[in-house]
Protein backbone atom coordinates (compact mmCIF):
# COMPACT_ATOMS: atom_id res chain seq x y z
CA UNK A 1 0.00 0.00 0.00
CA UNK A 2 1.11 3.44 -0.81
CA UNK A 3 2.47 5.68 1.87
CA UNK A 4 -0.40 8.48 0.53
CA UNK A 5 -2.93 6.31 1.33
CA UNK A 6 -1.47 4.76 4.45
CA UNK A 7 -1.86 8.19 5.94
CA UNK A 8 -4.90 9.11 4.88
CA UNK A 9 -6.04 7.00 6.06
CA UNK A 10 -5.32 7.35 9.93
CA UNK A 11 -5.72 10.92 9.23
CA UNK A 12 -8.88 10.18 8.68
CA UNK A 13 -9.38 8.19 11.64
CA UNK A 14 -8.05 10.37 13.82
CA UNK A 15 -10.27 13.07 12.86
CA UNK A 16 -12.99 11.06 13.08
CA UNK A 17 -12.14 9.91 16.52
CA UNK A 18 -11.38 13.93 16.83
CA UNK A 19 -15.12 14.77 16.15
CA UNK A 20 -16.79 11.62 18.00
CA UNK A 21 -15.30 13.35 20.92
CA UNK A 22 -15.39 16.80 20.38
CA UNK A 23 -11.77 17.09 20.63
CA UNK A 24 -10.98 18.40 16.80
CA UNK A 25 -8.68 21.82 17.77
CA UNK A 26 -7.28 19.93 20.61
CA UNK A 27 -5.97 17.51 18.42
CA UNK A 28 -4.76 19.98 15.25
CA UNK A 29 -3.01 22.21 18.59
CA UNK A 30 -0.88 18.67 18.86
CA UNK A 31 -0.43 17.98 15.91
CA UNK A 32 0.85 20.95 15.19
CA UNK A 33 3.36 20.68 18.76
CA UNK A 34 4.01 17.47 16.85
CA UNK A 35 4.79 18.94 13.58
CA UNK A 36 7.21 21.40 15.63
CA UNK A 37 8.62 18.36 17.63
CA UNK A 38 9.66 16.45 14.86
CA UNK A 39 11.72 19.08 13.09
CA UNK A 40 14.46 17.73 15.09
CA UNK A 41 16.63 15.41 13.11
CA UNK A 42 16.86 13.19 16.20
CA UNK A 43 13.48 12.56 16.84
CA UNK A 44 12.30 12.11 12.93
CA UNK A 45 15.35 9.58 12.56
CA UNK A 46 14.05 7.69 15.69
CA UNK A 47 10.44 7.49 14.46
CA UNK A 48 11.72 6.29 10.49
CA UNK A 49 14.45 3.99 12.28
CA UNK A 50 13.62 0.01 11.12
CA UNK A 51 16.38 -0.73 13.66
CA UNK A 52 14.92 0.57 16.70
CA UNK A 53 12.38 -1.51 18.30
CA UNK A 54 8.66 -0.51 18.70
CA UNK A 55 8.36 -0.77 22.47
CA UNK A 56 11.88 1.65 22.91
CA UNK A 57 9.92 3.96 20.89
CA UNK A 58 6.94 4.09 22.37
CA UNK A 59 9.02 4.43 26.06
CA UNK A 60 10.80 7.57 23.90
CA UNK A 61 7.32 8.72 23.04
CA UNK A 62 5.84 8.77 26.54
CA UNK A 63 8.90 10.81 27.91
CA UNK A 64 8.65 13.32 25.71
CA UNK A 65 4.75 13.74 24.62
CA UNK A 66 3.20 12.38 27.87
CA UNK A 67 1.68 15.60 29.71
CA UNK A 68 2.34 17.95 26.53
CA UNK A 69 -0.30 15.90 23.96
CA UNK A 70 -4.28 14.84 24.97
CA UNK A 71 -4.95 11.49 25.69
CA UNK A 72 -6.38 10.92 22.68
CA UNK A 73 -3.53 11.60 20.65
CA UNK A 74 -1.32 9.69 23.03
CA UNK A 75 -3.57 6.68 22.68
CA UNK A 76 -3.62 7.03 19.04
CA UNK A 77 0.50 6.88 18.70
CA UNK A 78 0.44 3.57 20.78
CA UNK A 79 -1.97 2.35 18.32
CA UNK A 80 0.35 3.69 15.00
CA UNK A 81 3.53 2.34 17.10
CA UNK A 82 1.59 -1.11 17.99
CA UNK A 83 1.27 -1.52 14.09
CA UNK A 84 4.53 -1.04 13.33
CA UNK A 85 3.73 2.17 11.13
CA UNK A 86 5.58 4.96 13.15
CA UNK A 87 7.26 5.90 10.07
CA UNK A 88 4.17 7.24 8.81
CA UNK A 89 3.81 9.51 11.81
CA UNK A 90 4.96 12.86 9.71
CA UNK A 91 3.27 12.32 6.41
CA UNK A 92 -0.37 11.46 8.61
CA UNK A 93 0.01 14.25 10.50
CA UNK A 94 0.34 16.28 7.57
CA UNK A 95 -2.97 14.42 6.44
CA UNK A 96 -4.60 15.34 9.16
CA UNK A 97 -4.17 19.00 8.81
CA UNK A 98 -5.31 19.14 5.04
CA UNK A 99 -8.23 17.55 6.10
CA UNK A 100 -9.20 19.55 9.09
CA UNK A 101 -9.00 22.33 6.61
CA UNK A 102 -11.26 20.85 3.97
CA UNK A 103 -13.77 19.88 7.24
CA UNK A 104 -13.64 23.40 8.33
CA UNK A 105 -13.50 24.63 4.93
CA UNK A 106 -9.66 26.45 4.63
CA UNK A 107 -7.92 27.43 2.04
CA UNK A 108 -4.34 27.97 2.07
CA UNK A 109 -2.76 30.75 0.01
CA UNK A 110 0.33 31.51 -0.56
CA UNK A 111 1.13 34.76 -1.63
CA UNK A 112 4.70 35.46 -3.30
CA UNK A 113 5.97 39.56 -3.28
CA UNK A 114 9.26 41.07 -4.42
CA UNK A 115 8.33 43.54 -1.09
CA UNK A 116 6.46 42.65 2.26
CA UNK A 117 2.68 43.92 1.79
CA UNK A 118 1.02 46.02 4.30
CA UNK A 119 -2.26 45.53 5.76
CA UNK A 120 -4.34 46.89 3.56
CA UNK A 121 -3.46 45.16 0.48
CA UNK A 122 -3.33 42.07 2.39
CA UNK A 123 -6.87 42.72 3.57
CA UNK A 124 -7.48 43.68 -0.45
CA UNK A 125 -6.02 40.43 -1.45
CA UNK A 126 -8.19 38.43 1.09
CA UNK A 127 -11.88 39.78 0.01
CA UNK A 128 -10.88 39.69 -3.94
CA UNK A 129 -9.98 35.96 -3.25
CA UNK A 130 -13.18 35.33 -1.00
CA UNK A 131 -15.26 36.32 -3.47
CA UNK A 132 -13.51 34.04 -5.69
CA UNK A 133 -14.94 30.34 -6.96
CA UNK A 134 -11.17 29.41 -6.26
CA UNK A 135 -11.31 29.48 -2.71
CA UNK A 136 -13.27 27.60 0.23
CA UNK A 137 -14.91 29.52 2.87
CA UNK A 138 -12.04 30.39 5.23
CA UNK A 139 -8.09 31.51 4.56
CA UNK A 140 -5.02 30.46 5.86
CA UNK A 141 -2.89 33.14 4.19
CA UNK A 142 1.47 32.43 3.88
CA UNK A 143 3.32 35.13 2.65
CA UNK A 144 6.96 34.72 1.41
CA UNK A 145 9.47 37.57 0.07
CA UNK A 146 11.56 36.84 -2.51
CA UNK A 147 12.98 39.54 -4.67
CA UNK A 148 14.04 37.66 -7.31
CA UNK A 149 10.31 37.92 -8.99
CA UNK A 150 11.13 42.00 -9.13
CA UNK A 151 7.96 42.99 -8.93
CA UNK A 152 4.01 41.85 -9.00
CA UNK A 153 2.84 38.74 -6.97
CA UNK A 154 2.67 35.12 -6.99
CA UNK A 155 -0.43 33.38 -5.65
CA UNK A 156 -0.97 29.78 -4.89
CA UNK A 157 -3.93 28.39 -3.69
CA UNK A 158 -3.88 24.17 -3.45
CA UNK A 159 -2.14 23.16 -6.76
CA UNK A 160 -3.03 26.24 -8.76
CA UNK A 161 -0.37 29.13 -9.46
CA UNK A 162 -1.55 32.97 -10.33
CA UNK A 163 2.23 34.68 -11.37
CA UNK A 164 1.92 37.71 -12.12
CA UNK A 165 5.29 38.26 -11.43
CA UNK A 166 7.58 40.92 -13.66
CA UNK A 167 9.96 37.97 -14.46
CA UNK A 168 7.07 35.95 -15.84
CA UNK A 169 6.17 38.72 -17.66
CA UNK A 170 9.86 39.77 -19.08
CA UNK A 171 10.02 35.39 -19.93
CA UNK A 172 6.81 35.44 -21.57
CA UNK A 173 7.96 38.87 -23.41
CA UNK A 174 11.12 36.71 -24.05
CA UNK A 175 9.87 33.85 -25.41
CA UNK A 176 7.26 35.80 -27.95
CA UNK A 177 10.43 37.66 -29.88
CA UNK A 178 12.64 34.27 -29.91
CA UNK A 179 9.42 32.62 -31.82
CA UNK A 180 8.82 36.00 -34.00
CA UNK A 181 10.04 34.65 -37.32
CA UNK A 182 8.73 38.41 -38.69
CA UNK A 183 12.16 39.73 -40.50
CA UNK A 184 11.42 43.68 -41.36
CA UNK A 185 12.89 44.50 -44.98
CA UNK A 186 13.87 47.44 -45.63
Amino acid sequence: MSVSRISSRYAKSLLDLALERNELDAILQDIEYFNEAIKNRDLHLLIKSPIINTTKKLHIFKLLFDGKLSKTRIAFFDVIMKKGMEMFLPEISADFISQYKDYNKISTVIITTATPLNETLLGDIKLKLLASQITMDRLDIVTKIDPNIIGGFMIEVGDKLYDASVVHKLDQLKKEFIGNQYVKSI
